[in-house]
């Protein structure tokens, strides 16, 4: 029974070791969903280190779920279409976990993204559990959109704030 014990701990121990962010050369791959008004969807992300604290990546976000006013509408044009449900987003991010030094498993990673619907910033925070799983959140808010004056419903999904959750991978 000891030696039982005695093993779990050193397993436990052994998993606790995670790290967050590693720098230059680290993979994340996130997948989660995406909240925001009128529609929900899968959030897929990959970020590459390229120094100590940033790193490069992409998000793509496809939104599967929409308020019914944005289907089947007599008018096609406020309709939400492929187009307007789908968004990629080149990401650039400050990665402050060791900087700011709360948890080796932690990282908080602000950042700024060009997407197909807007110029925008992010604060996302990751934690691993193991060496090769953690969660992340993200928030997200454009700065400047590409089309200006009133957007329909359909042109504001991706163009307002939005929330990913969901889990984080280290490749």
């Amino acid at each position: 029974m000891k030696k039982s014990i005695l093993l779990l701990a050193i397993l436990s121990v052994s998993l606790i070791n995670a790290q967050a962010y590693i720098g230059k050369g680290d993979n994340k791959f996130q997948v989660g969903a995406n909240l925001q008004d009128n529609g929900t969807g899968l959030n897929l992300s990959y970020d590459f280190g390229i120094g100590e604290n940033i790193s490069i990546g992409i998000s793509s976000t496809y939104l599967l779920g929409i308020d019914d006013a944005l289907k089947n509408n007599v008018d096609d044009s406020l309709d939400a279409n492929f187009d307007n449900r789908f968004d990629v987003r080149a990401r650039f991010n400050a990665n402050l976990g060791n900087v700011i030094n709360i948890d080796e498993n932690f990282d908080v990673y602000p950042g700024l993204s060009l997407g197909l619907k807007n110029f925008g910033g992010h604060l996302g925070a990751r934690y691993f559990f193991t060496e090769g799983f953690g969660i992340f959140t993200e928030l997200n808010v454009p700065f400047a959109k590409y089309k200006t004056g009133t957007l329909t419903a359909a042109e504001t999904l991706h163009n307002q704030f939005t929330v990913n959750l969901g889990a984080s991978f280290n490749l």
